[in-house]
């Protein structure tokens, strides 16, 4: 006898294939999904400083730049100094052609001198006079003379006494004028205020300055061993700026240096005041108004120089050698203050945590308390199918900040 195999149809063997893909796919669901899941990227908590500033730029100046010029006129017959020499004060740096003012003092000496002759012949008649009305005031007595002859000699005295007053003053008159001339020949010889360096020479040697018109520059010195810093402060960041608060600051040159200061003052009032009416049309344009800051620098190496770009960064309060952790870790902040941080406590495990938070400059924060130095926080969140778990130094690419 024979068996008769038993057959299966063909919608049978189709469900057992899908049902076996299903189950597979789930296996493999179960067993990778954890890997699947996006990871935190973290960072550790460490010590270090934050601090708040306000970031200005500002301008290099010399604190006491001054302009040597010409008080006469004339032809710069020599210069003494050249771009870059270091004068002291009184020393002499340029002459102009003394010839014009030497005739002008002989000139005056000369009207001084002949003006003390007068009163010289002036002084003898006048005592030629005071004799003559004493012998008429005998002769009076006797009626020797008559008395038209009397007050004739009394009249010519008194005229002679005024003209000796005029004379007077005409002397004085006449020795102002020579010590003028004098000064105008001292001021052929020009020389420097100040100890400072020659920073620029505006008149050349051979040159012609006239004083009549205007004050002719003929060099600049200035005081480099001590420098200003001007600073432009935005009107949103002045309210928060005050005198005497600590600076630093860096320049084109050394970006990663850092160089210590504090601020002077603030004027009260922005630059474009002095123009009449240009503060109020500025601020109907819409422009930016920046108020100036002041803050003196010593500068003994001779790094700063005038016109320099600095970068000043006014401190407006600070934390050192505290708990750090990035401020992009910081989630939501609940009813006490605190802020709610993804502490990892396991690969791949994480717990929210309570931390209290002091200064914050948004780049990091200050932790006062809820951890620890070493605690490693969740940052951001990777994009699926990125391994580290740890933040790259070179950067937050691949991240959304949470």
């Amino acid at each position: 006898m024979k068996t008769e195999q038993k057959k299966f149809p063909f919608r049978f063997w189709t469900a057992l294939v899908v049902l076996m893909i299903t189950a597979t796919a789930a296996t493999i669901y179960l067993l990778f999904r954890d890997e699947q899941q996006p990871a935190y990227m973290t960072a550790p908590v460490t010590r270090g400083d934050v601090e708040i500033t306000v970031l200005a730029s500002g301008t290099v100046e010399s604190s006491n730049l001054v302009s040597v010029g010409a008080q006469v006129s004339g032809q710069l017959k020599s210069l003494q100094v050249e771009l870059g020499d270091r004068v002291e004060a009184g020393q002499l740096v340029a002459e102009i052609d003394s010839l014009p003012q030497q005739n002008t003092l002989q000139t005056r000496t000369a009207a001084l001198a002949a003006t003390l002759a007068q009163k010289q012949a002036k002084e003898a008649s006048l005592h030629l006079a005071e004799l003559t009305l004493q012998r008429q005031t005998e002769m009076l007595r006797g009626d020797a003379v008559s008395q038209e002859d009397f007050d004739s000699a009394e009249a010519n005295l008194n005229v002679l006494r005024a003209e000796l007053v005029a004379l007077d003053a005409q002397i004085e008159q006449a020795k102002i004028a020579v010590d003028t001339a004098r000064l105008d020949l001292g001021y052929t010889m020009i020389t420097s205020p100040i100890d400072g360096v020659v920073v620029a020479i505006v008149t050349k040697e051979g040159q012609t300055v006239n004083a009549n018109q205007s004050a002719p520059t003929i060099i600049k010195v200035a005081r480099l061993d001590r420098m200003t810093i001007k600073v432009e402060i935005s009107e949103a960041d002045v309210i928060r700026v005050q005198p005497g608060q600590k600076v630093y600051y860096t320049i084109l040159g050394e970006p990663d240096s850092r160089y210590p200061g504090q601020l002077r003052f603030i004027e009260p009032a922005p630059e474009s005041i002095a123009g009449e009416g240009s503060s109020a049309s500025s601020a109907a344009a819409g422009a930016a108004i920046y108020y100036m800051g002041i803050l003196d620098v010593p500068n003994d190496e001779g790094t700063l120089r005038i016109a320099m770009t600095a970068q000043v960064y006014i401190v407006l309060a600070e934390a050192r050698d505290v708990l750090t952790l990035p401020a992009a870790a910081l989630g939501a902040r609940d009813e006490e203050g605190r802020y709610l941080v993804r502490v990892e406590t396991a690969p791949n495990r994480y717990e929210e945590q309570p931390v209290r938070i002091g200064l914050n400059n948004n780049v990091r924060a200050e932790v006062l308390e809820g951890l620890d130095k070493g605690d490693r926080v969740a940052i951001g969140e990777q994009v699926v199918g990125q391994t580290e778990t740890t933040m790259p130094r070179g950067g937050s690419r691949g991240m959304r900040i949470l």
